[in-house]
């Protein structure tokens, strides 16, 4: 059951919005902002879908969930909505009367939605904001999924072999993850010249020699992690380590520099600063630098135009590439030095200071 504070900062915290902006009701819809708002629950019947099966309606007085009578039960049974106070409305799943209900119960007040609705006004990105900053109960629960992601990414690299496929290497992680029901919802695995030749290797059935890098986007209870590893089989050329460890360097100048109150944009020309300062000056512009995590992939990708201000207890993964190397995992931004959510568990390690911050990171791991 979710606690009763957190339960009571998501009402304060939609419901300031709603009086701010001058709405009458908010309707929740996207599976991130559902996620959110019932601390942890699920309307998704597809994990691929950004939309779910049941939508949040609230309004100054009351929370409603609003579902047919397939997606009703488990609303109720399983993630427990009535208890957090929501008041179930459910019609026959041939009719399609969700935009009726909706309706009835709003009338002609101002309405904000996270999808398109016929008489509401399109809020996404205001809406998105609200979750940015974890609570304390959101934040114990962020813990723990990365631990455990990193864990089972580490034993799974650990595991592989020189010869499988990439796929399969990426299939065992599958199932480690699953064992906790954790979902795999981003998956990239490259072998070898992959490495180089793309910037967003999905998984294919190629053949592993000598280098391997596996990366993933896990979620569960709608927070998302993200974090990158890297195996390689015989001796590591020195080459490709000095290029490895100027990779962490970056990521870890990024990391440093992400602290409640600094515009992100801020954040982002400090790494990128780092790129010249260790000789590859033109390799940011190859790929995105990451930015803000918490309920999707990214919240946002920093770019030079980002609004945002880093807020304190919210989720970042910065992931800066140099060809052949990546360096990423997902912290906490908070005062002092950013809160490690995923870092190595079990895989050799490089100490590194960057920022007048000391950081542990994950080394690759070289195997026989």
């Amino acid at each position: 059951m979710a606690a009763e504070t957190e339960v009571k900062e998501k009402e304060r915290r939609i419901r300031e919005f709603m009086n701010s902006e001058g709405y009458g009701a908010v309707l929740l819809k996207r599976q991130a902002n559902f996620c959110w708002m019932t601390c942890g629950g699920l309307n998704l019947v597809g994990i691929a879908t950004e939309f779910g099966a049941a939508s949040l309606l609230i309004t100054p007085e009351r929370k409603y969930v609003i579902c047919n009578n397939i997606e009703a039960p488990r609303m109720i049974e399983e993630e427990g909505l009535e208890e957090q106070g929501f008041i179930l409305l459910s019609y026959p799943w041939h009719e399609e009367k969700e935009a009726s209900v909706i309706r009835d119960l709003t009338g002609a007040d101002k309405m904000a939605s996270d999808v398109p609705l016929p008489g509401a006004e399109a809020a996404t990105e205001k809406i998105a904001r609200l979750r940015y900053s974890l609570t304390s109960e959101e934040v114990q629960r962020y813990r723990w999924l990365g631990e455990r992601t990193s864990l089972s990414l580490e034993t799974t690299l650990m595991e592989s072999r020189s010869g499988e496929k990439e796929s399969e290497v990426v299939g065992r992680l599958c199932h480690k993850l699953w064992n906790d029901r954790i979902d795999p919802i981003t998956l990239m695995a490259a072998a070898d010249d992959r490495n180089y030749r793309f910037r967003h290797p999905i998984p294919t059935e190629k053949l592993i020699d000598k280098y391997l890098m596996v990366s993933v986007n896990a979620r569960k209870w709608g927070l998302i992690v993200s974090l990158t590893r890297f195996v390689h089989f015989g001796k590591l050329p020195e080459e490709l380590r000095e290029k490895y460890l100027a990779n962490v360097f970056i990521d870890c100048t990024f990391m440093a520099e992400t602290r409640p109150g600094v515009p992100a944009r801020e954040v982002l020309e400090k790494g990128l600063a780092s790129y010249a300062h260790k000789g590859y000056p033109e390799e940011w512009k190859l790929h995105h630098q990451g930015g803000a995590i918490g309920y999707t992939g990214r919240d946002y990708r920093t770019s030079f135009n980002t609004p945002d201000i880093v807020l304190e207890d919210q989720g970042f993964t910065w992931n800066p590439s140099i060809t052949g190397t990546k360096s990423e995992d997902t912290i906490l931004a908070v005062k002092g030095a950013p809160e490690m959510i995923t870092r190595p568990m079990i895989y050799p390690r490089v100490s590194m200071t960057a920022g007048g911050i000391s950081f542990e990171r994950p080394a690759i791991l070289e195997k026989e």
